[in-house]
């Protein structure tokens, strides 16, 4: 239904397109794709692309970077990506772009095509910025800040006036470690922004973590009773609005990775080991980034992580959300924005459509 849907939005664009300048790619096939080159060759990986990022185009006023999620599914995340520029009217004036961040290496199966990077599968993987499996200089992280590279070119789009670097669920949990940690954020010469939205787990600088103070209620999972709040009178839960409430983590005997790389800051391999703690803290409160979260996303569906390290930070994605972005608001001086989509669960589609995304993603 959603295939017959977007092919319909593609007819209806091309029908009231203007006669002259570029066009958008806009299917999911290999006719929207082109390679980025990585480490000087011949090391590649491959990106949709609704224009070429090799071909100088002056209508270019901005860029949208959709990371995909754990099925490391860029055609179906680059069709999310398309329908939410089409609702923003942003298709003849966006690049929109779908990096695939393949990966054969132990447990999963993408066949690749000559010299394509393979990225870490699991471990420290492709999500947070891990080593390639095929290619100890490379990393998912390197990925990404090439294609910024290549679309910050005024050579190639001399009016490109924003960058947007968004993802959701594994993608979301990339984009807040990519945000933090990347080296080229200041060094483009074009604004770049953060969309993190509904990730099952965030990179937190020390070794203190949430409580049931830290969110609503109304975040935990059906039927959530949190345990009375010490120091405050018994009162179960918070309401959202009053301070943090963040403390040591009191089970680090039986849960011993909880603040390992990539839940913490401890032991660091791939991009972010050559970065100290202090510029990952710097980085991660200066950097704009919108925390995107479902207001429904209280079930442990679409591969919820619901290991100990990922369960000290909350109980479901949208406790966790409200909760790091606390964090970096009260604790880190930053200023993230949070935006909770009225009823989405787990579903990149509806977030990304809804109107109050829209003008987050593609910013005038």
């Amino acid at each position: 239904m959603l295939g017959k849907m977007l092919k319909l939005i593609v007819l209806v664009f091309f029908a009231l397109a203007p006669a002259s300048g570029a066009t958008p790619c806009l299917t999911a096939t290999s006719a929207c794709t082109e390679w980025v080159t990585l480490g000087g060759g011949p090391s590649r990986s491959m990106i949709y692309r609704t224009y070429s990022l090799d071909v100088r185009n002056e209508q270019i006023t901005r860029a949208f970077v959709m990371i995909h999620g754990t099925n490391r599914d860029a055609d179906n995340y680059y069709r999310n990506a398309l329908a939410s520029a089409f609702l923003a009217n942003a298709l003849e004036d966006t690049v929109v772009i779908a990096p695939r961040i393949a990966s054969n290496d132990r447990g999963c199966q993408d066949v690749l095509a000559p010299n394509e990077v393979s990225y870490s599968c699991g471990g420290d993987s492709w999500r947070s910025g891990g080593t390639a499996s095929n290619n100890d200089k490379l990393t998912s992280f390197d990925f990404i800040d090439e294609v910024l590279r290549k679309l910050a070119r005024k050579e190639i789009f001399p009016n490109l006036k924003h960058i947007v670097v968004a993802g959701h669920s594994a993608g979301g949990q990339f984009v807040n470690r990519y945000e933090m940690a990347n080296q080229v954020h200041e060094k483009l010469g074009v604004p770049v922004s953060y969309i993190v939205a509904n990730p099952s787990s965030y990179a937190y600088p020390d070794n203190t973590r949430p409580t049931a103070a830290d969110w609503p209620v109304t975040a935990g999972p059906p039927g959530y009773v949190p345990a009375p709040a010490a120091g405050r009178g018994g009162r179960r839960g918070g309401s959202g609005s009053e301070g943090a409430v963040f403390r040591g983590f009191g089970d680090g005997r039986n849960c011993t990775t909880y603040d390992q790389w990539p839940y913490g800051f401890e032991h660091r391999s791939g991009y972010t080991a050559k970065l100290s703690d202090e510029q990952l803290k710097k980085q991660l409160a200066s950097r704009p980034t919108t925390y995107l979260l479902g207001e429904e996303d209280i079930l442990p569906l679409g591969g919820f992580d619901g290991s100990c390290p990922a369960m000290a930070q909350g109980p479901t994605r949208l406790a966790r959300g409200l909760a790091f972005s606390k964090y970096v608001t009260e604790k880190l001086g930053g200023h993230p924005e949070v935006v909770v989509i009225p009823e989405c669960g787990h579903n990149a589609r509806c977030m990304y459509t809804d109107e109050k995304a829209l003008p987050i993603a593609f910013p005038k």
